[in-house]
């Protein structure tokens, strides 16, 4: 599966840069590497399952992180 990188926003409202999908070298897992864009920052990692997957919340379906454009989009 692909994942666009670009800037991301998570449901609970925090907006990430996503670098790329990177592979667990001992499971193959496909993770996705980004960077929160507040706070401390830092390099972070997510299976990318759970990065593509939906939550319920207030009756609505909605993804974890939705998609806001390139990392150079405001």
């Amino acid at each position: 599966m692909s994942l666009k990188p670009g800037k991301y926003r998570h449901f609970k409202g925090g907006e990430y840069a996503v670098q790329g999908v990177a592979r667990h070298s001992e499971t193959g897992e496909e993770l996705v590497v980004y960077t929160p864009l507040y706070g401390e920052q830092g390099l972070w990692v997510r299976p990318l399952s759970m990065f593509l997957d939906t939550v319920h919340r207030s009756g609505k379906a909605l993804p974890r992180f939705e998609y806001l454009g390139g990392l150079d989009s405001d």
